[in-house]
């Protein structure tokens, strides 16, 4: 039993209706319940958030936008819609939000499609280095129908900026290729982005300013993390990670034209019918975003990271860029042991009930499916309530099982800490 009974009833209800489908959930949510979360793009919504996703929302179709809308029986849709664009543009200190993305991906693809024609050129950071799939990767549409071209981050070990943003690199990128749009905003970056010296960039290039912040929105939204704003054209996010919501995307500009050729995009130019239940879900974490504990939760997810990081790079472990700004850190194995691997790590975790995703560190010379590093993250086990001292404790745990090299012994005792320690710390 959870300590929420409303799930509970609900996991009861659908155990009933439907064994099997009650089985897997049943599954899931004792698996995230005695596991601690150490993935830096992952959360645990709260139940309000998730009570408002599994809402009669769902059943609606509502294409089109609020007052403009392409079915009848809309008005309450219309509510719940600009009630989420009205918090987030308070949240963010934004003039213009369009909430219906349905995820960060495609609410960069609708932001490539507003503001840019095949072909053209952008800017942004390659996956290897902390970037994301969507910006430029040539699986990914937006390196297969644009032109991306990289800006590096320091790789001189000598160097005072050892692994961060070279932004002298990024002027001379934009000024030898003139890009159409400048990104910002990564997935596995562990550093403060100077968003005005973006801007300073951008305009000498002629550029449209966009930061993907995805991964620290939450702490943009509390004031913890410098604001994109007003530095940047247009802004992009997801809506869980660090600001605790449903699985979404969001737009954001202070430019109204640029607002209608991004209302454009995204409907019809990139999908259909919004998710209702989504956005209502939406505007419910948006309220949990604007109250003041908000704030101080965002900074223990902070104070959590360095305390982590700390803690494993005195067991040996060495933390690209030689620390933490916000909520992730990007941890290179090989200090440690150079055989180790994050396909290894990440599996023998796993089996002590420490859930990590594997990831490359800059310039790694394993393929993206082995890597030498592991991402980790603080917002999960922030949520549950965990402090710097129990960072101590679950860098002990990471150490134990890989310095034993996922021994079953091992990564079953661990496991069972870690249980006692989600029982001590339980989901709300």
């Amino acid at each position: 039993m959870s300590h929420d009974p409303i799930a509970d009833s609900v996991l009861a209800f659908l155990r009933e209706r439907d064994p099997e489908a009650g089985a897997i959930l049943a599954a899931e949510s004792e698996r995230q319940a005695t596991t601690l979360e150490l993935i830096a793009s992952e959360n645990h919504a709260s139940p309000a958030v998730m009570h408002a996703m599994g809402t009669c929302f769902t059943n609606k179709y509502a294409e089109g936008y609020p007052g403009a809308r392409y079915y009848g029986g809309c008005v309450h849709n219309d509510s719940a819609e600009d009630l989420a664009r009205s918090r987030a543009r308070q949240l963010f200190g934004c003039q213009f939000a369009n909430v219906q993305p349905h995820s960060g991906a495609q609410a960069n693809g609708s932001v490539f499609l507003a503001m840019l024609k095949p072909g053209d050129t952008f800017a942004s950071l390659v996956l290897a280095d902390g970037g994301h799939l969507s910006h430029g990767l040539k699986v990914n549409l937006s390196g297969k129908w644009f032109n991306p071209v990289h800006y590096p981050l320091h790789y001189d070990p000598g160097h005072p900026d050892f692994e961060r943003i070279d932004y002298d690199a990024v002027e001379e990128v934009c000024r030898t290729h003139k890009p159409k749009l400048l990104m910002c905003g990564y997935s596995a970056y562990p550093r403060v982005i100077d968003f005005a010296r973006f801007r300073e960039i951008a305009d000498n290039c002629g550029a449209v300013l966009m930061a993907d912040i995805a991964h620290i929105a939450g702490l943009v939204a509390a004031g913890v993390h410098p604001s994109p704003f007003p530095h940047c054209d247009i802004v992009t996010t997801t809506t869980h990670k660090t600001l605790r919501g449903p699985r979404g995307g969001l737009i954001m500009t202070n430019d109204a034209e640029l607002a209608k050729k991004i209302d454009r995009a995204v409907f019809p130019g990139m999908q259909g019918g919004p998710l209702m239940h989504v956005i209502f879900s939406k505007a419910v974490a948006f309220g949990e975003a604007l109250k003041p504990e908000f704030r101080a939760y965002q900074e223990q997810v902070v104070r959590n990271a360095k305390a982590l990081a700390a803690a494993l790079a005195r067991r040996g472990y060495r933390m690209t860029s030689g620390g933490t700004d916000n909520h992730v850190m990007l941890v290179d194995l090989r200090t440690r042991d150079a055989e180790l691997t994050g396909a290894d790590a990440e599996q023998w975790l796993e089996r002590a009930g420490i859930i990590t995703n594997k990831n490359g560190v800059p310039q790694d010379p394993r393929p993206p499916k082995v890597t030498s590093g592991l991402r980790l993250g603080t917002p999960a086990v922030t949520t549950r309530g965990l402090k710097e001292g129990d960072m101590e404790t679950v860098a002990g745990f990471i150490d134990r099982v890989l310095g034993a090299k996922g021994d079953d012994g091992v990564c079953g005792a661990v496991r069972e800490e870690v249980r006692g320690v989600c029982g001590r710390f339980p989901l709300l």
